[in-house]
């Protein structure tokens, strides 16, 4: 499997994770000249921004890893973008989640998720 369609199934397995638990998927893959979130979902009154991290092994760490300091920085920038273009959405709080997918095609994706990773 390529590197994009291996990040789409990943992002599409961790929508469906958020869903069977309840929350609402907002908008996904926004992007601007700055980046790109993944997803946003709402649950009650909190906004979340999910970054998705998709492996097929961790022979380059865990999927997490990827998520550094510069990395954060830029999701919160475009988490900022996302909310001027959105101002509905501005009432209640903000997290942010970084969720971690590893393929297994025998069984199926392992997802992990951070809640309020950062």
């Amino acid at each position: 499997m390529n590197r994009r369609r291996l990040g789409v199934a990943g992002e599409e397995a961790v929508a469906r994770h958020y869903l069977d638990a309840g929350y609402v998927v907002v908008d996904r893959n926004w992007r601007c000249r700055e980046g790109e979130l993944d997803l946003v979902l709402t649950i009650g009154d909190t906004l979340v921004f999910c970054e998705v991290k998709t492996r097929s092994n961790t022979a380059f760490g865990a999927p997490f890893e990827a998520v550094t300091v510069t990395k954060q920085r830029r999701l919160r920038t475009l988490a900022l973008r996302w909310l001027a273009d959105h101002p509905e959405h501005r009432s209640g709080s903000l997290r942010f989640d970084v969720a971690s997918v590893l393929t297994a095609p025998a069984t199926g994706p392992a997802i992990e998720v951070i809640e309020h990773a950062f």
